[in-house]
């Protein structure tokens, strides 16, 4: 089988879940099918990326034209047309519904739609690319011969708004990462001067994950003496500025944002945090629950959109647009300790059942159903 999927975001400046998925996907459905010929291709970037250790195994296309010129035009019109060595591929695996690459007639496309957030809350996302997200699903509808999706949720929400036809869609859960090298805890707070205890968020900075909220909350129960610090660990995505002057303001506890880390300091702020906690609006499948439960990291998160599904009985849950519910459960989980110890077993637990193995295993099986159809 001979598969060409597209890599963009990796190289982006904030790869997000994104990244984490076509990181993970690829080496594993290699690890799992060695006869499985994987070619990768990416628009052009300016500077030119160096490619990401991982994807030594495998032939990479730059593609003669850049984010700006072929999404659009791939979304709308189809072309232009891959050069031929994608075309030699049997399918070619749209990784992010974003940019829908033109298959040729003898080709197969798959397309991973990762969430509906631009049009749940279109006004969380900047104009230019609320447009690239819509048309891409559109053209997704139009040209995919299988749509895979993270959750139930994403699924529904696809179906629900378009005129997609059911047969089309897969649902593949992803997974948890493990690091690829253990840190020193010590080291590491010392380094980002964090001091335990303190709570934790992990997520890109933009106004979907709720944050200011997350700021409010925090800072209640701060005021009524819990020792915590709250960590926001995260690169800065669009439309950050509202958390940012919120946090400019005067009040009680302590707050440090780390910035993007790199994946071993992430392990270590992970492993050392007394909760997680997680008031997303809306999520697709939400990969730091997962990598909190997977370490045995205690729970709060959102009970809205996919985050019920990642998490099962093993969090506990709250309304994200009530700062009272988020600031009652932080609490909870700072000072209950009998109920800190059993969610974190629960999140282990839970966490057990997803591996990226799992998810190459069902995505090979949605590539051979596809393919069987030509």
């Amino acid at each position: 089988m001979r598969i060409a999927a597209h890599v963009d975001q990796v190289f982006f400046d904030v790869p997000g879940g994104v990244g984490t998925y076509v990181r993970n996907l690829f080496p594993a459905l290699a690890g799992r099918d060695p006869s499985l010929e994987i070619r990768l291709f990416h628009t052009r970037f300016e500077p030119a990326p160096e490619p990401e250790p991982w994807m030594a195994p495998f032939p990479i296309d730059e593609l003669p034209g850049s984010i700006r010129g072929l999404y659009p035009r791939w979304n709308v019109l189809g072309r232009p047309a891959l050069p031929a060595p994608i075309r030699s591929a049997q399918l070619v695996h749209a990784t992010s519904a974003s940019a829908v690459p033109p298959a040729s007639e003898d080709q197969r496309l798959v397309v991973t739609v990762h969430d509906l957030a631009f049009e749940r809350y279109p006004g969380m996302f900047p104009r230019t690319w609320r447009a690239v997200y819509r048309t891409g699903l559109r053209a997704t509808v139009r040209r995919a011969d299988a749509i895979l999706t993270p959750s139930r949720h994403t699924a529904e929400d696809v179906l629900s708004r378009t005129k997609v036809d059911p047969a089309k869609l897969h649902v593949v859960p992803l997974a948890a990462t493990p690091p690829a090298r253990e840190v020193e805890v010590a080291d590491a707070l010392g380094r980002l001067k964090v001091r335990a205890p303190y709570v934790l968020f992990v997520g890109t900075i933009e106004p979907r994950k709720n944050l200011v909220r997350l700021v409010r909350a925090y800072r209640r129960v701060a005021a009524t003496g819990l020792p915590h610090a709250l960590v926001l660990a995260g690169p800065l995505g669009w439309q950050h500025e509202a958390l940012m002057r919120e946090l400019a303001l005067e009040g009680p506890g302590e707050i440090v944002m780390t910035g993007a880390l790199e994946p071993g300091d992430l392990d270590a702020v992970f492993r050392a945090a007394d909760a997680f906690v997680y008031p997303s609006m809306y999520e697709g499948f939400g990969l730091p629950v997962l990598e909190a439960m997977t370490r045995g990291v205690p729970a709060v998160v959102s009970n809205t959109s996919s985050l019920p599904e990642v998490t099962g009985d093993a969090a506990l849950g709250v309304n994200p647009r009530s700062i009272r519910e988020i600031a009652a459960a932080i609490e909870t989980l700072c000072t209950d300790v009998d109920l800190a110890e059993r969610l974190a077993a629960a999140g282990r637990l839970r966490a057990e059942r997803f591996s990226w193995d799992e998810t190459a295993r069902r995505t090979l099986e949605v590539y051979e159903r596809t393919l069987e159809t030509k």
